[in-house]
């Protein structure tokens, strides 16, 4: 089930989903690989196992990558040039301090028009930009649900577009 919340005044829009399977999770990067917009910073939170990586497949299959998708655990970061994008797939779990952030140079992924993907993001606080959407990943009764926020008016646009691409692929569960 998916609800679709865009309120009226200008506050908060999220898109709660539950996703019974792995390929849910799948779908639901690729759902958002069509709204993606260059420049988005996109925080995923969640704990081991919670699906950020497949999340992230997701994207990058909607995007049409077809290779493997790694996580980048060790190597801080797996860059793309995809279809239209440049996407930057982070992953700061192995930060032991925020100021590791600052010492390996990361900023300027930040400064661009890549789309960056960051798992562990608060690993990386305050030196990491604020997200235009967070991704919240938790396991549920019968798989996981993801809670997806714009944060930003960017964030709030591709939350819209990615509201209107779930409603085409299975329009009787998006309410607004």
């Amino acid at each position: 089930m998916i609800e679709f919340i865009h309120p009226a005044d200008d506050s908060e829009t999220r898109l709660t989903a539950h996703l019974p399977a792995e390929i849910d999770t799948v779908a639901l990067g690729a759902a958002l690989a069509r709204a993606l917009q260059p420049g988005l910073k996109i925080w995923l939170r969640g704990n081991l196992g919670s699906g950020k990586t497949t999340f992230t497949r997701g994207v990058l299959r909607g995007l049409g990558h077809a290779a493997k998708v790694k996580s980048p655990t060790y190597t801080l970061i797996e860059p793309y040039s995809v279809s239209r994008l440049n996407l930057y797939h982070f992953d700061f779990y192995r930060f032991n301090s925020p100021d590791e952030y600052l010492d390996a140079g990361l900023d300027e992924y930040f400064a661009g028009d890549g789309v960056c993907l960051v798992e562990w993001p608060d690993k990386a606080v305050p030196y990491l930009p604020a997200p235009d959407l967070e991704i919240v990943l938790q396991p549920e009764a019968n798989g996981r649900r993801a809670d997806i926020t714009g944060q930003t008016d960017a964030g709030q646009k591709c939350l819209i577009e990615l509201a209107k691409a779930l409603r085409g692929a299975n329009p009787a569960p998006v309410s607004e």
